[in-house]
């Protein structure tokens, strides 16, 4: 059974892997392993040991600390049940359009970047 943890982390390591652009063969071979392995950690199947993802991490360039951000206090205490990898509603980094909104929106020049986050601001509110 996957416990709680494995699956939030493995679901931050697909999320920056595929923030930063890079495919399971290339975080895999940045990192010494098989595809297949980060294949593993990413649903939370195979649990990540602290060296691994230390070399992840320096991989993806993120504090180690990103992969736990998110996770509850007492998310760890109940095992994941089946389709606990599913996407939970309102977890927006789960979906692929979003994904992609973020990582075209980060690769806007930043003054640029500001005011299209203004236009989307008021747009939302004119829209509430």
């Amino acid at each position: 059974m996957k416990h709680p943890v494995d699956v939030h982390v493995g679901k931050r390591v697909r999320h920056r892997r595929w923030m930063v652009g890079m495919t399971q063969q290339q975080l895999a071979e940045k990192v010494g392993i098989k595809f297949q392995q980060i294949q593993k950690y990413e649903t939370g199947m195979n649990r990540v040991s602290a060296s691994r993802l230390w070399d992840i991490s320096e991989a993806l360039s993120v504090p180690v600390s990103y992969f736990f951000e998110g996770m509850e206090k007492g998310e760890a205490a109940e095992p994941a049940q089946d389709g606990a990898d599913a996407a939970l509603p309102g977890d927006i980094l789960a979906d692929k359009e979003a994904l992609e909104l973020i990582r075209s929106y980060y690769a806007i020049p930043e003054n640029q970047r500001r005011r299209l986050f203004e236009l989307a601001r008021v747009l939302s509110e004119a829209a509430a």
